[in-house]
């Protein structure tokens, strides 16, 4: 089934605001809540969606890629981090999301239906940092994408006692004070009168369960610090300093909490024979005046290997050739830049003195006096008039 649009699921324009975007969601969230919905599946499922769509829209890195490319801007295939949503249980969605109600710990919608929310009041535990490393690309490695394995030191899931903190399954009990909801109701008095509101459990930090007898390995923090090996989905087409979102590959929540996103930011290398402009390639191409004023046929580089090009008789240096589709790819998208050949004039710094004795009788002609049609562009002039 296809996925709506974002902006259709949460009723808002494409001009909305931060602000436009969070009251939309606020008001859909309340409306389709399953504390609310009891039982009903498709109340759920656009709970759900609801969350998806906010949690896009209300980044704006993943809101202008989807304004640009659509669903496929942030498939989380592409290792975008993508759109969350459509993986995230109800914990992930409160543990995300839940701070636009202003809440506190536990379920912050519990205000809005008297707390009487269940289980759904109960948290996974502390949710894990994100980490940020750099990756350094070739353009090879950007032209095409690569799989990239990285060793990153960082928080894992306790592997004795699988992130519980307990030394066994009769370590656990059930909280005492607030009956395993992980929330408690308070009152206090206002110039309103009595008032209730729902808070974390100060006893089990609103996890519902309490730990008698602590892992070992763990300290009963259900994380350790290690090293992990993991391989990265880099996608063709990134930049110097994108950022990329790896949705749940950062350090372990504590106490079986959900894991932190890996932020990769890119880094290029720099190649020995292109420079970058947005998804163009520029080569320099460095010619002898011969192959200039009789012509040639020559060998330049590319990132998937040598090619050939005619130099037609009587070039002059600054002129560019388009080699179409030779370029680097967009991220999410169809078609490549061009690879533009830049050629250059190489003077040489000694000369023989029959090689003096030539130029001194070709510099005496009237033919090899500069004479330009028109004024010279320079080499942005020159790109431009390229692609119009």
């Amino acid at each position: 089934m296809a996925k709506r649009d974002y902006y259709e699921v949460l009723e808002v324009d494409k001009s909305a605001d931060e602000s436009a975007i969070k009251k939309a969601y606020r008001k859909k969230a309340i409306k389709f809540h399953p504390d609310k919905n009891p039982g009903n599946k498709e109340a759920e499922e656009k709970f759900k969606e609801a969350a998806e769509a906010y949690e896009i829209l209300s980044n704006p890195e993943k809101k202008a890629r989807y304004d640009r490319y659509g669903h496929a801007g942030v498939d989380p295939n592409a290792g975008f981090g993508g759109a969350g949503g459509a993986g995230m249980t109800m914990d992930d969605i409160f543990s995300h999301f839940g701070d636009i109600f202003g809440g506190g710990g536990g379920d912050p919608f519990s205000s809005f239906f008297g707390g009487g929310g269940g289980g759904r009041s109960r948290t996974r535990g502390e949710r894990g940092k994100n980490l940020r490393i750099k990756v350094s690309l070739t353009l090879e490695e950007i032209a095409t994408g690569v799989k990239k394995k990285v060793k990153v030191k960082k928080h894992n899931t306790c592997s004795t006692c699988n992130g519980s903190g307990a030394k066994d399954a009769n370590s656990i009990s059930t909280c005492s004070t607030c009956g395993g909801r992980g929330a408690v109701n308070q009152i206090r008095s206002t110039m309103f009168g009595q008032m209730q509101t729902t808070v974390t459990c100060p006893t089990c930090n609103g996890r519902g369960e309490v730990v008698t007898n602590k892992c070992g390995s763990c300290r009963g923090e259900g994380v350790v610090f290690s090293e992990e090996t993991i391989e990265l989905d880099i996608p063709a087409g990134v930049s110097e300093g994108m950022q990329i979102t790896f949705r749940g590959k950062g350090s372990a929540g504590r106490f079986g909490g959900p894991n932190g996103d890996l932020l990769v930011v890119v880094a290029e290398k720099e190649h020995d024979d292109f420079d970058r402009d947005g998804q163009s390639l520029i080569y320099d191409l460095y010619l002898n005046f011969a192959d200039l004023a009789l012509g040639a046929s020559v060998e330049v580089p590319t990132l998937e290997g040598r090619v050939k090009i005619k130099i037609p008789e009587g070039t002059q240096a600054g002129k560019i050739f388009r080699l179409k589709g030779k370029g680097l790819p967009e991220v999410q998208a169809y078609g490549k830049g061009d690879l533009l050949v830049h050629v250059n004039v190489w003077t040489p710094k000694k000369l023989s003195a029959e090689e003096r004795k030539m130029l001194e009788t070709m510099r005496e002609s009237d033919n090899f006096n500069p004479n330009p049609e028109t004024k010279s562009k320079g080499f942005l002039g020159r790109m431009k008039d390229i692609f119009n």
